[in-house]
Parts: structure tokens; sequence; C-alpha cells
């Protein structure tokens, strides 16, 4: 191969281990979600409404780097699993506010499961989790700066 296009080549990517890493870590996830009735991106939903209790459209796209056209057919399927309500907000009716009800709030109980499930299939020391979650956090932030 021309020395020129060597930067092409897979093993000179670091996006192309990141990707096979997110794609296999969410396949490992699937038959735990299953056993919820969550896709991987409803479970992140899930978990960011368990952390913060309620939230409004915006707020949870920008935190979770969702856009409008990704986050809203995903919560109008949550609602009609039950799992969350939609309402528009009494002070501004173009604010939709996304709450947990009881049944979503119940999922959590058998959601605090996967999380060390997980854990086990990655077999990382606790201080190589911590030093890969600060590094990919690293990476996020610089790209947000752009």
């Amino acid at each position: 191969m021309d020395k020129k296009y060597e930067v092409l080549q897979l093993k000179n990517q670091l996006c192309f281990p990141i990707y096979l890493c997110a794609k296999e870590i969410q396949r490992r996830y699937t038959p735990f979600l299953d056993e919820i009735n969550l896709t991987y991106t409803q479970y992140v939903v899930m978990m960011y409404l368990w952390e913060n209790g309620s939230s409004n459209v915006k707020t949870m796209g920008d935190a979770l780097l969702l856009d409008p056209s990704t986050l809203t057919p995903l919560l109008k399927k949550l609602e009609t699993k039950g799992y969350i309500t939609r309402t528009r907000s009494a002070q501004d009716e173009r604010n939709l506010i996304i709450e947990l009800t009881d049944v979503g709030l119940a999922v959590r109980d058998k959601a605090v499961d996967i999380p060390p499930q997980i854990g086990k299939c990655l077999d990382l020391t606790e201080e190589e989790a911590v030093s890969l979650y600060q590094i990919l956090y690293k990476i996020l932030q610089n790209v947000e700066k752009e």
C-alpha cells in the first residue's frame, strides 16, 4: 500500500475500535434490556429520568445529545409502554414535560442489576474503567467544542 494511504487503514483509526466497542457493548445489553422491554436508547432516557425525576424535552435532548427527531418518537414509545407521561407545561405550552409513571419507576428495580452484569462482560479493573470513562468524556468535551 502507498504510504500516503496508510492513514486510511482501519488499524490506524481511533474511531474504529471506539465504534466496535460501542456496538459490542450495546449488543451485550440487549438480553438484559429485552427483559425490561427497552432498547438501549430508551434505557439511556430512562436512566436520565431515574436520576432527574422529570425533564422537558429540550433539556433532556441537550443532556443526552439526542436531537428532537430521535427523542420524540422514542418518548412516544415509552409513553405507549406506560413508562412515562408527556404533558404540556402550564407556564409555556411549547414545553413538553416528561415524567416517570409508577410503572416506569418500578422498572428501575429490575434495571439496577444490569450495570454489574455488563461490568462482568467488560472485565476491566475499577482503575481501568475510571480511566476509560475519563478519556471518553474528555473526547466528548473536545468534540462538543467544535
